[in-house]
């Protein structure tokens, strides 16, 4: 999850515990699609960044010019005399859309909107703080909405019109942007509703939900399996002021979760990441790093300290490799750090080194998410890209490259990654977060030129965020397209080979927001695959 605030709302719905299906015998699986070896050749590919411009989205235009003083809340001010207005009668009256956003100028932007389905005042999300609720909201028939962001000194308006329905759940349409009774921007749009994509069931490939648990908390972000307990972590809620924290789920009935035991700490609960070793629990927390507990107990973790000492620090995601602990702060430092412990003695973290890009220029707090392999160490700089460092001496990294892009000054969202070995290679799956981003194959085997070699990318309104290698498949939480997993054992051609649909518009809670959906996995072996999903809680899978 990334660094900054994004708008979550959530109501809470009680501790659920669901047992799915009757039988313990799994269902049969499709015999597998042959796959040549892949041998290590390759053909590099260019770069097209997370968001491509397809020209104007729609035959319409807002048709006051910028600077023009005028109430923009006029769906007479917008030429649909092009468009396909009839089709709009085939949509809901209702639903959860998310926006690519095309401004005349050629620059990309996003919205989310949406509207209940009984009727009552939906919001919209359009990156002004929080989402305002909207003024006019109208769906079947003719489409047109409308919010203002209010603030002590500014009054913004966004506007949209509907020209036509151009596929299942996909509107284009034109859109406007005005301040202070000002047209300021105007705009194509394509908006996409959020139900499952491509004409999907809820799962395909021998997914099978085993167990469905909410833990109690509004937004649940991470989780981590050990010794049959599901660590899982939530953030604080923005707007029902409720807190995050852990929730302790015994596991060893995967069919029948129950949670031991809910941990906050005053002033500190919000809480992103969790990694355990041996009898130790680490915790990633926004307010006091990184935060040890005890769990000789697994069902009852003991507070030892929090590290480092001195100022506190942002410790927003973590990453354990043998006896090293990488903790990765996008703040207080001004582009973020990676923290190096050494855990030999687990309990004990001892801080070898505070690790800086050190050509980091970006203004935006940097440092995400982190993972080392083989003696290196690779760094989502977020906005920045992709960083590799050597951190065989702890005390002494060297930085050896970095995969990054700015495309008509479109930069990347570095997000997370994970990195293994095919055909004596070393090949990293990257993943940015934000509109448009998609999940990106590096040849990171010389780190001073990282080659892009394949690409994997669903509807260009929605956006992935963790990833797990396991053996050679990839599993992806892609928010509101769900679970992905895709076999790469031809790192050139990721193929998805299964999905779960966690989304559901009708889910207690659901937002209008990009990053909504399934958020959080683990595959630890045991047989099951571990999904958080923001709103549902902790899904449990069975392993493929």
């Amino acid at each position: 999850m990334a660094f900054a605030a994004f708008p979550f709302r959530a109501v809470l719905i009680g501790f659920v515990s669901l047992g799915i299906g009757c039988s313990d015998k799994p269902e049969p699986k499709p015999p597998p699609t042959p796959v040549e070896p892949w041998d290590g050749t390759y053909t590099p590919l260019a770069e097209p960044s997370d968001w491509v411009d397809r020209g104007a989205l729609a035959a319409c235009a807002f048709t006051p010019p910028a600077g023009t003083l005028i109430d923009c809340d006029n769906p007479a001010l917008f030429d649909l005399s092009k468009c396909d207005t009839a089709s709009l009668a085939t949509l809901d009256p209702h639903g959860v859309y998310q926006v690519d956003m095309r401004y005349t100028s050629g620059v990309s932007d996003f919205a989310g909107f949406r509207i209940p389905e009984d009727g009552s005042v939906g919001s919209i999300n359009s990156g002004y703080s929080l989402p305002a609720p909207l003024i006019r909201q109208q769906l079947k028939g003719s489409f047109q909405l409308s919010a203002k962001f209010t603030t002590r000194t500014t009054v913004r308006q966004l506007v949209l019109a509907g020209c036509g329905v151009t596929g299942p759940g996909t509107v284009t349409g034109c859109f406007a942007r005005c301040t202070n009774g000002k047209v300021a921007s105007s705009g194509t749009f394509e908006a996409a509703r959020m139900t499952w994509g491509r004409g999907e069931s809820e799962s395909s490939g021998g997914l099978r939900l085993l167990s469905e648990l909410h833990v109690g908390m509004l937004r649940p972000v991470d989780v981590y399996v050990h010794r049959k307990h599901a660590y899982v972590v939530a953030v604080d809620d923005f707007y029902t002021e409720d807190k995050g924290g852990l929730a302790v789920v015994d596991v060893s009935d995967p069919r029948h979760p129950v949670i031991r035991k809910k941990i906050t700490l005053p002033g500190d609960s919000f809480w992103n990441a969790a990694w355990a070793k041996d009898d130790t629990l680490y915790i990633g927390s926004r307010a006091s790093g990184v935060i040890v507990y005890d769990i000789s107990n697994p069902a009852d973790p003991v507070f030892v300290r929090s590290l480092p000492t001195g100022a506190p620090v942002n410790v927003h995601t973590l990453f354990v490799e043998g006896n090293r602990l990488y903790a990765v702060s996008p703040s207080p430092a001004v582009a973020g750090e990676t923290l190096i412990f050494d855990i030999s003695s687990p309990r004990e973290p001892v801080l070898l080194n505070r690790l800086v890009t050190p050509d980091e220029v970006s203004w935006v707090p940097s440092a995400h998410d982190s993972f080392a392999y083989e003696d290196r160490l690779y760094v989502n700089q977020f906005s920045t890209g992709y960083v590799v460092f050597d951190v065989k001496d702890a005390q002494n990294p060297r930085q050896l490259g970095r995969y990054t892009f700015s495309v008509d000054g479109r930069e990347p969202l570095s997000h997370a990654s994970a990195v293994g070995t095919f055909a004596g290679k070393t090949i990293a799956f990257e993943g940015g977060e934000g509109a448009g981003t998609h999940l990106r194959v590096l040849d990171v085997t010389d780190p001073a030129n990282i080659q892009l070699i394949g690409r994997y990318k669903l509807r260009q309104q929605t956006s992935i965020h963790n990833i797990i290698l396991k053996d050679k498949l990839l599993y992806i939480t892609y928010y509101q397209e769900g679970l992905r997993v895709l076999d790469v054992s031809v790192p050139t051609q990721p193929r998805e080979v299964a999905y779960f649909n966690t989304y559901r518009e009708s889910d207690p809670g659901r937002t209008d927001d990009l990053l909504d959906g399934a958020i959080g996995v683990r595959v630890p072996g045991d047989g099951s695959v571990y999904v958080v999903d923001i709103t549902r809680g902790l899904l449990i899978l069975n392993e493929l």
